[in-house]
């Protein structure tokens, strides 16, 4: 991922063209490769013009030092379209990826983004599909936080944040479906986002050997329609649609 500050200098930040070809270099010499498969905009820069920021990816791709780049989190629809223009009329390697938050609990990309790269073909790889662990199911309503879990030393209190009785509620609803399925409410969890064909893939991590296998399970899972019907009736999600009349 290139955005965040290597250095002190008004290049050493950002999405202009000199930051990101210093830090490809650094990232391939780091690496100790030739190439990255997958390079990120870790955020968008609305100090750099657009323009810039793409073409430099562009030129990357045809150096051969990244094979397909993508964005990653605060690029609305707005901003994937206005790339999507830029680059057609450039004809510049295409953006392939978009890197936002998603889960049961955070579902903002279906309001616009969801269709956006379903339009333009981009895939899409979520981050944070368990939201902070909260959809584990191992923090329970009226119950104390579990010893050495995520709750217990987050610094910025992520987790802490989402551990509402609003949202405890949901989670234990969501179990009562997990458990009717015959699944672990991870599994659940992340069979539900990779319901959308638009969804490349799910960014999850592992801290021991059980947790990755209920992760690895959720790709061999199709959700039947009743199920799904009933975990949106328990999320309660809405999309967002302005009607007049």
């Amino acid at each position: 991922k290139v955005f965040f500050p290597t250095g002190d200098s008004v290049n050493g930040r950002g999405l202009s063209r000199k930051h990101i070809f210093n830090n490809c270099d650094r990232s391939l010499k780091n690496l100790n490769t030739d190439y990255i498969d997958l390079y990120y905009c870790h955020r968008f820069d609305p100090t750099t013009p657009l323009e810039e920021t793409l073409q430099a990816l562009s030129d990357l791709v045809d150096q051969g030092k990244i094979l397909y780049y993508g964005v990653s989190e605060e690029w609305s629809a707005a901003r994937i379209e206005r790339a999507e223009r830029i680059i057609s009329e450039r004809h510049l390697h295409p953006l392939t990826v978009v890197q936002p938050e998603y889960n049961m609990v955070d579902r903002y990309i279906e309001h616009e983004i969801v269709d956006t790269c379903d339009y333009y073909g981009i895939g899409i790889t979520p981050f944070s599909p368990l939201a902070q662990g909260l959809l584990t199911g191992k923090y329970r309503k009226g119950q104390p936080i579990p010893a050495g879990s995520r709750a217990t030393w987050q610094s910025d209190h992520q987790i802490n944040d989402l551990l509402t009785d609003e949202n405890l509620d949901k989670v234990e609803q969501l179990l009562g479906v997990a458990d009717e399925l015959g699944l672990k409410m991870p599994t659940l969890a992340l069979a539900w986002i990779l319901r959308l064909p638009t969804i490349s893939s799910v960014i999850v991590g592992a801290s021991k050997p059980s947790q990755l296998d209920s992760s690895l399970a959720a790709s061999g899972v199709t959700l039947p329609a009743d199920a799904l019907a009933e975990i949106d009736h328990i999320l309660g999600f809405k999309r967002f649609e302005r009607h007049i009349g």
